[in-house]
C-alpha cells in the first residue's frame, strides 16, 4: 500500500464522525433515488401490463341510450379496433345500518369472448349467466368485510334485488377507486363497483337491447390521431345523446395513477439532488479545513518529491471513499426499501399483477451521480493544495489581518455585551463563509421539515376552504332524472328543512380554440346563500345575470381570462352550441366547475324551470328519510366527507413523518460537521482560553451560543424558504381534481421551529465528546493539527 494511502486511512480514522455523517447523507440520497425510481418503474410497468391483460379501453363514451347496431357501425371509423356497449349506473346498496349511505356502480359485462375493460378474477368464480349473481371489486369487498356467498341488495328503480357474491375481481378502471372527480379521497367502504350480466343490467335499469356506455379500443398505429377519432365518434353518436367522452389520459383512475408515478420520479430526483448538494458542500468545507491544517505536512510532501496531482488526488480520494461507502450501503438498503414501497402499493392499489423487479441501471446512474458530486467537491475543497509552496509551508502561517466588527463601533451597545458574547459575535464575523453555510443549512432543514408539517394539515385546510367558505350547505342532493321545481316542495314534505335552494348541474363541453374540457356546469340562484364566491383577489362576488364564472383550475385548462368568449356545447341531441362570456374567475380548491345563474343555465339548455337537484341545510335525518325515494340518485353529506378525510389522515401522517426524519438527518449532518470543523480550526483559541481560566463547560457554552445564534438566523431565513418550498410542493401535487391552498398557520411555523431546534440540539450534543478529547497543552506546543 502506498504511503499516501496509509495516511488516507489514518485521516479517515481521525475524522470518522464526519466521515460517517456525510456518508449517511449520501446513503439517504442514493437509497431514495434508487428505491423511488424502481418503485415508479415497477408501478408504471405493472399498470401497463395490467391494462394489456384486461384489454383496457382508450375511449369511454357516456350516452343516453344506444342500440348495439349503432355501436357496431363505429368500426367503420378509421383507427377504431374494437367497440363494445355496456350498461352502467350508480345505485344505492341496502346495508345493515339504515343511516349509512353506500353506493355501488353496477356495470354489465358482455358475453363476448374478447371483453374490453375485462375484470381480473382474484378469488371465487367468474360471472355466470345466472341473473342474480355478481362479482365485486376487491377494494369494496375488503372494506365492507364481505365473504364469498354473501348476498348484497342493490336498490334499483324502487325495487330491491338480492344478488349472490360469487367472486372478487380487480378492474383496470378502478385501480384508484373514486366515485367521481368531485370526491376528495377514496372511500371504498362507501362506494364500490359490482359487475352483473348484460341481461340483468338491461332488464333492471330499463335498457332492453341497448346500452348507456360505449368503450372503444384504438388501433396502435392510430394512437397519435386519437383527437380526430374522438371528434368522429362524437359526430357519429350525437343523435344518441352523448353526455361525455373521456380519453384514457383523462380517465380518473389512470390519471391519478400516472400522477403517482410522476410524483415518485420527481421526489427521486429532487430529494437526491438536494442531499447530494448538501453532502458536496460539507465535503468542500471539510477538505479545505483539512488542507489548511495540513499545510506544513503538504510542504514536506512536496519537498520529498510528491507532485501537486499526487497530493490533490490524495485528498480527493477522501471524498471518493465517502461516496463509495455511501453508494454501497445505499444500494443495499434500496432493494428492501423498494420492496417495502411496492408492498404498500399492492395494499392500497388493486393491481393483481404488481411485481417487484430490480433495475440495475439505477445502480449505475446512482454511482455515477454520486461520483460526480464527490469528485468535484473533493477537487474544489482541496484545490488550495496547488497554492502551497514547500519553503513557505515550513513557516507558520501568517495570521489573518483583523479588523473591528461594525457593531464594535457602536459603543453604547458593544459596551453592554458580555465578554463571552463578544467572542461569539467576533468569531461569526471573522468566519463568514462557515457562518453563512450553517445558516443556510439550518434554513434548509427548517424548510424541509415544514413541508411534512404543512402537508399533514393540508386536507383539513382544503376541506375547510371548500365546505366552510365556498360551499356552506349540509347536504347536496342529486335527482335521478331532471325535474321541475315542484320537487322542492315534495322534499320539504319529507324532511324538516332549514333552508333550501335548487340547482341545475349538467355535464357540458367548454371550449376555446383547440382547448376543450367536459365539466359539470352548475346553475344556482344569483342570490344564493349556500355558495360564497370569491375572485382571485379574495373579493366576494355574485353570479352575473349573463355569462359564466369559471374555477381557476378550469380557466387555466382552457387558457381563458375575464372577458374571453367560450363555446358551450351540450351533449344532448339537437342542442346548438352557445357562446358565453367569462365574467369572472373564482377560487375553488376541490373540483373544476363552471357556475351560472340558474335562469341563464336553463336558457343554455333550452329547458325552462328544470332542476337536477337541491342544496339544503337541515338538522333532520336526511339520509335515512330519503334513501328509499325512487327519484333521488345521490345524497352527499358534508359531514361524511369530513369523516373520510380524518380516516385518511393517518396514512398522510406516516408518510410526512418519513420526510421529517429526512429533514432531521440533513440538519444533523450540517450542524454536526460545521461544529466539528469549527472546533478543529479553533484548537489554539480554546487552548488559550483554558490557560486564561475557562473550563471545558465554558468553551462548550461558546460553541452552543454560536450555533444557537445561527439557528435563530437559520429559522428566520427558513420561514420564507419553507413557504416557497410548500408552495412548490402544492403546485406539484395539485391536479384538475383539487388545488392545494398554501395556507400555513402560526402553529405550523412553531412546530417546525421546535423540530429544527431539536435537530440542532442533538447534533450539538454529539460534539461534547470532541471538546473533552481536545489536548489543549499539545495544541499550545504545536500549531499543527
Amino acid at each position: 500500500m502506498k504511503k499516501l494511502d496509509v495516511r488516507l486511512l489514518r485521516l479517515i480514522k481521525n475524522s470518522k464522525g464526519q466521515f460517517i455523517s456525510i456518508s449517511v447523507t449520501i446513503v439517504l440520497a442514493l437509497t431514495i433515488y434508487i428505491s423511488f425510481s424502481m418503485v415508479a418503474d415497477n408501478l408504471n410497468n405493472s399498470i401497463l401490463q395490467y391494462y394489456e391483460a384486461t384489454n383496457f379501453a382508450d375511449v369511454f363514451v357516456e350516452v343516453s341510450k344506444i342500440p348495439k347496431t349503432a355501436i357496431d357501425q363505429l368500426l367503420d371509423i378509421d383507427g377504431i379496433e374494437m367497440a363494445q356497449g355496456r350498461v352502467s349506473a350508480d345505485v344505492p346498496l341496502r346495508v345493515a345500518n339504515p343511516k349509512e349511505k353506500v353506493t355501488v356502480r353496477m356495470v354489465s359485462l358482455p358475453k363476448e369472448e374478447n371483453i374490453l375493460n375485462n375484470v381480473f378474477t382474484l378469488e371465487g368464480e367468474e360471472l355466470e349467466e345466472h341473473l342474480r349473481t355478481t362479482v365485486v371489486l376487491g377494494q369494496f369487498f375488503d372494506a365492507r368485510g364481505m365473504a364469498l356467498g354473501d348476498k348484497i341488495i342493490p336498490y334499483i328503480g324502487g325495487t330491491e334485488y338480492a344478488l349472490d357474491v360469487i367472486g372478487v375481481v380487480g378492474s383496470p378502471e378502478y385501480i384508484y377507486l373514486m366515485e367521481n372527480e368531485q370526491a376528495l379521497l377514496p372511500a371504498p367502504e362507501k362506494f364500490g363497483v359490482i359487475y352483473v350480466t348484460d341481461e340483468f343490467a338491461q332488464s333492471s335499469l330499463g335498457f332492453q337491447g341497448s346500452y348507456n356506455e360505449v368503450v372503444i379500443k384504438i388501433d396502435e398505429n392510430y394512437r397519435n390521431k386519437i383527437h380526430s377519432i374522438v371528434d368522429a365518434i362524437e359526430d357519429e353518436l350525437d343523435r344518441y345523446g352523448v353526455k361525455r367522452i373521456v380519453k384514457r389520459e383523462d380517465q380518473l383512475s389512470h390519471s391519478m395513477m400516472m400522477q403517482e408515478v410522476e410524483s415518485l420520479e420527481t421526489m427521486a430526483s429532487s430529494i437526491t439532488f438536494l442531499f447530494l448538494m448538501v453532502a458536496g458542500v460539507i465535503i468542500n468545507i471539510m477538505l479545505s479545513r483539512i488542507v489548511k491544517n495540513d499545510r506544513i505536512y503538504i510542504g514536506i510532501m512536496k519537498a520529498l518529491g510528491y507532485s501537486n496531482s499526487d497530493i490533490l488526488s490524495h485528498y480527493t480520494k477522501y471524498s471518493i471513499l465517502i461516496g463509495l461507502a455511501g453508494s454501497v450501503i445505499g444500494m443495499i438498503l434500496s432493494i428492501p426499501l423498494s420492496v417495502l414501497f411496492t408492498n404498500l402499493y399492492m395494499v392500497y392499489m388493486n393491481i393483481p399483477m404488481f411485481k417487484t423487479k430490480i433495475y440495475y441501471i439505477y445502480f449505475v446512474y446512482g454511482i455515477g451521480l454520486t461520483s460526480i458530486f464527490c469528485i468535484l467537491s473533493g477537487l474544489i475543497g482541496a484545490r488550495s493544495v496547488l497554492k502551497i509552496f514547500p519553503a513557505d509551508a515550513m513557516k507558520p502561517e501568517a495570521p489573518k489581518v483583523g479588523k473591528r466588527f461594525w457593531l464594535e463601533k457602536v459603543k453604547f451597545i458593544w459596551s453592554k455585551i458580555s465578554f463571552s458574547w463578544k467572542m461569539v459575535i467576533r468569531n461569526i464575523a471573522r468566519n463568514k463563509r462557515r457562518a453563512v453555510f450553517l445558516v443556510l443549512g439550518i434554513a434548509l432543514t427548517y424548510s424541509i421539515t415544514m413541508v411534512p408539517v404543512f402537508m399533514s394539515s393540508v386536507f383539513d385546510s382544503l376541506f375547510t376552504m371548500q365546505y366552510g367558505e365556498l360551499q356552506t350547505m349540509d347536504y347536496n342532493i342529486d335527482f335521478a332524472v331532471p325535474m321541475d321545481r315542484n320537487a322542492l316542495l315534495e322534499l320539504s314534505k319529507l324532511i324538516d328543512i332549514d333552508y333550501m335552494e335548487p340547482k341545475t348541474e349538467v355535464p357540458l363541453e367548454l371550449s376555446r380554440g383547440w382547448r376543450k374540457k367536459a365539466v359539470s356546469v352548475i346553475g344556482i340562484p344569483r342570490d344564493t346563500q349556500l355558495y360564497n364566491f370569491k375572485n382571485l383577489s379574495g373579493v366576494e362576488i355574485k353570479l352575473p345575470q349573463e355569462g359564466i364564472v369559471l374555477s381557476k383550475i378550469l380557466a387555466e385548462t382552457l387558457d381563458v381570462k375575464i372577458g374571453d368568449e367560450i363555446v358551450i356545447k351540450s351533449f344532448m341531441p339537437d342542442h346548438e352550441e352557445k357562446i358565453v362570456v367569462v365574467k369572472d374567475i373564482i377560487i375553488q380548491y376541490l373540483g373544476s366547475n363552471g357556475y351560472m345563474d340558474i335562469h341563464m343555465m336553463n336558457n343554455v339548455l333550452g329547458e325552462k324551470g328544470v332542476i337536477t337537484g337541491a342544496l339544503l341545510n337541515a338538522n333532520d335525518d336526511v339520509v335515512t328519510k330519503l334513501q328509499n325515494i325512487k327519484n333521488i340518485k345521490q345524497i352527499q353529506s358534508i359531514e361524511d366527507m369530513k369523516n373520510s378525510i380524518l380516516e385518511f389522515m393517518d396514512m398522510i401522517i406516516y408518510s410526512m413523518g418519513t420526510m421529517m426524519i429526512f429533514g432531521g438527518i440533513l440538519g444533523f449532518a450540517i450542524v454536526y460537521n460545521i461544529t466539528i470543523i469549527s472546533i478543529s480550526e479553533r484548537t489554539m483559541e480554546f487552548s488559550s482560553l483554558r490557560v486564561m481560566g475557562f473550563d471545558k463547560k465554558d468553551i462548550y457554552k461558546l460553541i452552543t451560543r454560536e450555533n444557537g445564534l445561527m439557528a435563530l438566523l437559520g429559522i428566520a431565513l427558513g420561514m420564507p424558504l419553507g413557504y416557497g418550498m410548500c408552495k412548490g410542493m402544492a403546485s406539484a401535487v395539485s391536479t384538475e381534481i383539487y388545488n392545494i391552498p398554501v395556507i400555513i398557520s402560526l402553529k405550523s411555523y412553531i412546530i417546525t421551529a421546535i423540530a429544527t431546534v431539536i435537530f440542532v440540539a442533538v447534533a450539538q450534543l454529539s460534539t461534547i465528546r470532541k471538546i473533552h478529547k481536545l489536548n489543549f497543552m499539545d495544541a499550545l506546543k504545536n500549531r499543527v493539527s
